[in-house]
């Protein structure tokens, strides 16, 4: 077998390869041991007839046929493997002479893994983010607990800010109810501002049992398109007041909220997590910015099926988490304003496709170079992990177990640790 490489871009290649006698007579008999399974000829059980027999008996176009295709399969297969090449797709096939039993000479072009060049990932310029918490950071935290413990007693005065209306509301635009503009028995916090501009407002002052119209505007950068800056009415019915009455931020307080005996306790012990959350927050902004950082500084050819296949895992995330929220792909589009699924592509997706491209194939050259492997301890000690996390669904238990979820563990595994040493390497000065 003789092969030829050419290089038709940094991600693209194409091989010509040429089988003389040997390689072709050598797939012809292969041909013919798979063909012979289903030969029928008397005196032999079916899948047993002896070569020789089968040879006798077999289709000649059949046998041309499948030489052919096992001759290709096996050409293709060890020319890549003997030029070192990886190819992410199944190599396009292109006959270019074929002589039966004499000769056969192809190409055969794939789309490949590019060379990486790294840029110096030793002297990158992202810095931690110091991290501090201010009291009002723990006031707010308090103040929501304060909340959750709050007495809620129903009176007869008029609504006021801080109280709780109990609302019946029918939204229309042009005398026609919208969709999402109704609601009964709707609990809103007055001054919550969670409702539209002027909603909250008008209903401070109202007594129960009071109906009256709002004759509102929506603001301009509404997220609901047909919504925009319209004007609506809200025929409203007030059904019940409720005062809140919020408890004192005492030691009595601090006992209720936790094991704790005094509101300083209380107050340290808040601190203390807001600290550990916004560490990790600076911890996972520094690890994005040393990543951009880098491809930035690297030469990274991106392959057109990388790319595609990531739109595509965006795309799908994106109609699931629309899903959850009760809408489609299409609705989404119409109120961001999109002219077309194209058209966001290529605003929003395309570009993040490729900067995931871009560090998935930075980072893996990136633990070639630093010598870094996941340990098959430590890579069974992030299944256990999984497994623990779903121990209540020996379904979800039994997946960990399937080779191409250990694959995927161990690549996540490989991943954080590759980005782990960037940012020692980037902090230990």
């Amino acid at each position: 077998m003789k092969t030829t490489v050419k290089h038709l871009s940094d991600t693209k290649v194409e091989l010509t390869i040429s089988l003389g006698k040997e390689e072709l007579e050598a797939a012809r008999q292969v041909a013919l041991t798979k063909l012979a399974r289903d030969i029928k000829a008397p005196g032999f059980r079916k899948g047993k007839v002896p070569i020789s027999v089968a040879a006798k008996h077999v289709d000649p176009v059949a046998w041309d046929q499948q030489t052919l295709e096992d001759a290709l399969s096996k050409a293709v297969a060890d020319a890549y493997t003997s030029e070192k090449i990886q190819a992410l797709d199944r190599p396009a096939v292109e006959i270019k002479k074929y002589v039966p039993s004499q000769e056969l000479e192809f190409t055969a072009e794939a789309e490949i893994l590019p060379k990486i060049k790294l840029g110096d990932y030793k002297k990158l310029k992202a810095t931690k983010a110091k991290v501090s918490v201010a009291d009002k950071d723990i006031d707010e935290i308090i103040d929501r607990m304060r909340q959750g413990f709050a007495e809620k007693k129903e009176v007869k005065r008029a609504a006021k800010d801080g109280d709780i209306a109990v609302i019946d509301f029918v939204g229309k635009k042009d005398g026609v109810a919208f969709e999402g503009g109704s609601g009964t028995g709707y609990d809103l916090t007055l001054g919550s501002n969670s409702f539209i501009p002027g909603f909250e407002e008008g209903i401070i002052g109202k007594k129960p049992g009071e109906t009256f119209d709002l004759e509102l505007t929506f603001p301009k950068d509404y997220h609901v398109k047909d919504l925009k800056g319209a004007q609506v009415v809200f025929t409203t019915t007030l059904q019940a007041v409720k005062e809140v009455a919020l408890p004192e931020v005492d030691d009595e307080f601090a006992a209720k909220a936790g094991p704790f005996k005094t509101v300083k306790d209380l107050k340290d012990d808040i601190k203390r997590e807001l600290t550990a959350q916004k560490e990790r927050e600076a911890g996972e902004k520094l690890k994005d910015e040393l990543v951009e950082q880098l491809i930035e500084a690297s030469d990274i050819p991106v392959p057109e099926i990388l790319l595609k296949d990531q739109a595509e895992s965006i795309e799908r995330d994106m109609t699931q988490n629309l899903m959850y929220q009760g809408l489609i792909l299409e609705q989404y589009l119409e109120n961001k304003g999109f002219k077309s699924k194209e058209d966001w592509q290529a605003s929003e997706v395309n570009d993040a496709a490729k900067k995931r491209v871009q560090a998935g194939l930075v980072l893996a050259e990136l633990s070639k170079v630093e010598k870094i492997e996941a340990t098959n301890e430590e890579l069974e000690e992030h299944v256990n992990l999984y497994k623990k996390q779903y121990a209540n669904s020996p379904h979800m238990v039994e997946q960990f177990d399937k080779p191409e979820a250990r694959r995927d563990i161990a690549n996540r595994l490989l991943t954080e640790k590759t980005v782990e040493r960037l940012v020692a390497l980037n902090t230990e000065k």
